[in-house]
């Protein structure tokens, strides 16, 4: 926010606006005007002479959306295009653009170039001279350049070197190679010999098992020209040193740079959340140089930033100024007042617990893992974050884990998290294989990376942990990296691994505790912080992936892993066909069709059959597409639902559940419960029932339903809960309702019963057990129990009564079955309208209204509606 000469006379009234504020740094953004090209002498030139020419390039980009928009490559998210453009990440590609400066811009005493992002191996010259070697994707490279400028015909060329050529020579050589993470399988590099791990570039570009293989490259952040003359505000740093509901002790530190040995008046404002201006102050500094000053603030009766549900997303305004003879500068923070510790209390049992505590209170999480928005990140744009978050909002999450094997978010994406009250879980960008933290050169480049990143990002409230990887910990422990090394080469398995110590146990830790204003951190996901096992439910954080994963045990086993922290666990379900439709055809929509295969990452396109794995194990089997996705939703929304009340029916020793994952990077089959569109999947609806504040875990395991009752709330609550045992056709058994008070923030055990007290004797394939939290005659949370494989249960062919009418703000959607419904799907084709819920079950003679959002005609609604259940689903062969 510098250079906003025209903002100061209302910045501080203690500071006169005058004639030297004109003088304040000039920030120009460099974006117009490229073009790139397939440098002529590259190996990949013989066979694409038409990406050796030049052509228009945007700039944010990647070279995948720039030969996309010159029509030089198909799409690559339709079809089965991925394997034709391997050669894309092999190539060798420049870029350039030229600039004119007026002579009040050549005039200043400064001059940087800065870029936000360069992807990744860059060599970039100005003016026919080096200027810059890039070698890290994450990082932020500034660059002097005072002297080098002039007024016309600027050349500002980058080329970027294919990170696979680069780096393959020097992998093939080792003697025996640390374990990567998905080798390709389009043969652009050797299985034995990947390059990832090497490179600190995102990890996902080489593929994983949600999402394609396209190894890009590019200008893919900001650049820009920064030139300044007098003083300059570096960095604004909010320490909170005490906090609580009385007072708010505040330190902010302000970074000051100048040349001349002159008096620099600094002045502070402080501004709470409705603008109104709280703290003021002024002092002057006469060192030369760069500086830091520390000014204290004490805010009375401050609002706190809290998690969503917890309180208000409270937001303060920070403002400083530096003015002197030679001009001005300001710089503006938006922050949260809040405290976070990672609660770490040891039990009788020689367990230990994983809690945030945010402001003194304990937080259970409730959320799901993010990965990036896109392959290309260039094409995020902030409405896109806040769909996808604000999906995460309105399914009553309060916490996200952004993951290794992406990058790091801009700016907009903390800004919604803050403003929404979503929890970050922040890892540091490490996906999973093992990382040569025995290098010292590569574990420099990740320190500088990381304290780029910390301090671009450390004034945001939501980020509550910062966390070195992802899986890396576990996988040299529990899944053979570090045996097989040892095997191999004892000496060079320690080296291995005291470099992994190194890097995530110390210098990573030691730029946190340094830069990142008492967040906490954590060594690895899933970890005990470097302590014994990696992997355990009775101590630190837990991935969970027997289910699913191998050995692909049924969803019942998530009842038997109680963690303390649940941080990954996930079922796959294909998006919805409307999503499909956009990469294949309905020729093509075949289980088994190669461009339905294409866009099934897991187990190299044999991902389906581990879907309909879990399918015809309880639901049955799909009598074609349509159903195979049906039904895959289905599975996913029961499977992770049960998951997920188990941990929230375990607290406080459970403290914690992350499903994997939000949101996708394509259109494809994911473990996402947002599809790449946006869409929910039958999870998403599921997933704001059973994270809401008051839900119902009744939950079944070997013959037995324990029935626990959940509250997020922070006062206890007189209510009662209801018991209905019903058959398929309506008809109540018996019923009972217990009054009780339901504790604050709790998790309340209040009856169990075995099969045979439920059933007594009733048909178990024609019969269901409603649980209820009721308040009154209003249901307030509700669960389904039943007593087979869905496929086993004799559901009734339904005919789902709908009506759709206007009501004056729009149109209701009204359904209602004579008959038991389960999982109630709604859709409208190719409409762009959405029921306010979904994927629910509909009781025997039970109503349900429902608003539509979207535009359409009352005919073209009717028309379009499709209504399904289970009973229209199965059985049948597929296709």
């Amino acid at each position: 926010m510098r250079g906003a000469a025209a903002r100061c006379c209302t910045f501080l009234a203690l500071l006169v606006c005058s004639a030297a504020s004109l003088a304040a740094p000039q920030l120009r953004a460099l974006h117009e005007g490229w073009r790139f090209r397939l440098l002529p002498d590259d190996a990949q030139a013989a066979e694409h002479r038409q990406a050796t020419q030049w052509h228009a390039a945007q700039v944010p980009g990647t070279v995948h959306t720039d030969l996309l928009a010159n029509a030089l490559i198909p799409d690559p998210y339709v079809g089965a295009a991925e394997a034709g453009l391997q050669w894309i990440g092999l190539g060798a590609w420049e870029y350039e653009t030229r600039f004119d400066l007026d002579a009040d811009t050549l005039a200043k005493a400064h001059a940087e170039l800065v870029f936000e992002g360069l992807d990744t191996f860059a060599e970039v010259t100005l003016n026919g001279k080096p200027l810059l070697q890039a070698d890290n994707s994450h990082r932020t490279w500034r660059v002097p350049v005072q002297g080098r400028l002039k007024a016309k015909d600027n050349a500002l060329r980058v080329v970027f070197r294919s990170p696979i050529r680069t780096l393959l020579p020097k992998v093939q050589a080792m003697p025996h190679k640390i374990a990567g993470n998905y080798p390709s399988p389009y043969g652009d590099e050797p299985a034995d010999a990947m390059v990832g791990n090497f490179v600190r570039k995102p990890g996902y570009h080489f593929g994983w098992d949600w999402g394609p293989r396209y190894v890009t490259a590019g200008i893919w952040r900001a650049v820009r020209l920064e030139t300044w003359s007098g003083p300059r505000l570096r960095d604004i740093v909010v320490n909170t040193r005490a906090l609580d509901a009385n007072a708010a002790q505040l330190e902010v530190d302000l970074e000051v740079e100048r040349d001349a040995n002159q008096a620099l008046q600094v002045a502070l404002e402080i501004l709470d959340p409705d603008g109104k201006r709280v703290h003021t102050a002024t002092q002057t500094l006469s060192a030369p140089g760069t500086g830091e000053i520390s000014l204290p603030v004490r805010i009375q009766s401050p609002r706190r930033w809290w998690p969503a549900g917890h309180g208000e997303q409270a937001r303060y305004t920070v403002r400083a100024r530096v003015a002197g003879d030679e001009g001005t500068d300001t710089l503006e923070r938006r922050i949260g007042l809040r405290t976070v510790a990672l609660q770490r209390e040891s039990d009788a049992k020689g367990g230990q617990g994983f809690a945030f505590v945010v402001n003194g209170k304990p937080i259970f999480a409730k959320g799901a893992n993010v990965i990036p928005f896109d392959a290309f990140p260039s094409r995020v744009t902030r409405e896109r974050l806040r769909r996808d978050l604000q999906a995460a909002r309105d399914a009553n999450m309060n916490m996200v884990r952004n993951w290794g094997g992406g990058y790091y978010e801009d700016e907009a994406f903390f800004d919604l998290t803050d403003e929404l009250g979503l929890m970050v879980w922040q890892d540091f960008m490490f996906g999973g294989g093992m990382q040569p933290g025995y290098d010292p050169a590569f574990r420099a480049n990740v320190v500088a990376e990381a304290r780029d990143n910390i301090r671009r990002l450390r004034h945001h409230p939501s980020i509550v942990l910062w966390c070195g990887n992802n899986e890396e910990e576990t996988a040299w422990k529990d899944w053979g990296h570090g045996s097989k090394l040892e095997a191999a080469d004892p000496a060079f398995a320690k080296t291995v691994w005291d470099g992994y110590v190194a890097l995530f146990g110390q210098d990573l830790r030691k730029v946190v505790a340094d830069e990142a204003l008492g967040v906490p951190y954590w060594a690895s996901s899933p970890s005990n912080d470097l302590d014994t096992k990696a992997n355990d439910s009775t101590r630190g954080d837990k991935h969970y992936w027997e289910v699913w994963g191998n050995p692909a045990l049924p969803a019942e086993a998530y009842l038997l892993q109680t963690p303390r922290f649940m941080s990954e666990y996930g079922l796959q379900a294909w998006p919805s066909l409307r999503t499909v439709d956009e990469f294949a055809t309905p020729e093509e929509q075949r289980i088994d069709g190669p461009v339905i295969r294409a866009h099934q990452k897991f187990m190299a396109g044999e991902g389906n059959t581990r879907l309909l794995h879990y399918i015809e194990r309880e639901y049955g089997t799909p009598r074609d597409f349509a159903d195979f996705v049906y039904l895959s939703q289905v599975m996913q929304a029961d499977g992770i639902e049960l998951a997920a009340l188990h941990h929230r029916a375990s607290r406080p020793y459970t403290m914690g559940s992350l499903y994997w994952q939000l949101n996708d990077v394509w259109q494809g089959a994911s473990w996402s419960s947002v599809d790449y569109r946006g869409r929910w999947k039958a999870l998403h609806f599921h997933a704001r029932r059973f994270f809401a504040d008051l839900a119902v875990a009744a939950l079944r395991s070997e013959g037995v339903t324990r029935l626990t009752l959940l509250s997020d709330r922070d006062t206890a609550l007189p209510l009662q809960w209801r018991l209905r045992v019903m058959d398929v056709d309506g008809r109540v058994l018996r019923e009972q309702r217990h009054e009780v008070q339901l504790a604050a923030q709790s998790a309340m055990q209040v009856a169990q019963f075995s099969d045979a007290q439920l059933l007594k004797g009733a048909d178990p394939r024609r019969t269901l057990a409603v649980f209820e939290l009721m308040d009154g005659q209003q249901s307030l949370a509700r669960r389904v129990v039943y007593f087979d494989a869905a496929k086993q249960l004799q559901l009734p062919a339904t005919s789902i009564a709908s009506t759709i009418a206007a009501d004056g703000e729009g149109f209701v959607l009204t359904l209602r079955s004579a008959k038991f419904a389960r999982a109630v799907w709604i859709d409208f084709g190719a409409l762009d309208v959405v029921p306010e819920d979904n994927a629910f079950d509909l009781l025997a003679g039970e109503q349900r209204v429902l608003r539509l959002r979207g535009s359409a005609s009352l005919q073209d609604l009717k028309q379009a509606l499709r209504v399904q259940s289970l009973a229209d689903a199965g059985q049948r062969g597929t296709r």
